[in-house]
């Protein structure tokens, strides 16, 4: 018995299975758009991995722009105003 399994079973942590690692590659590979094939074309695990941390990398990006965008925009709004009062009521 491998170092890494008698380790893992003193600790009592479960063992992922290959195929269990396959199949979340797969479902990842089907949510990042730059990688998203049919299930029969095969892409590196290192790949998906890559691709993923890149797209998650790229929606930080977006979730910091638009922050910014809203935030420019509320204070270009009258805090009184009925667009200020939806925007806001939207961010609840």
């Amino acid at each position: 018995m491998s170092s890494r399994r008698s380790r893992s079973r003193q600790s009592g942590v479960s063992r992922i299975s290959d195929e269990q690692i396959a199949d979340l590659l797969s479902k990842l590979q089907q949510l990042i758009p730059e990688i998203r094939t049919p299930r029969s074309d095969s892409v590196s695990a290192s790949k998906v991995l890559q691709e993923t941390c890149n797209y998650i990398k790229s929606l930080h990006r977006e979730v910091d722009d638009l922050s910014n965008r809203l935030s420019t925009l509320l204070e270009s709004t009258d805090s009184d105003s009925a667009q200020a009062a939806i925007i806001r009521s939207l961010l609840m």
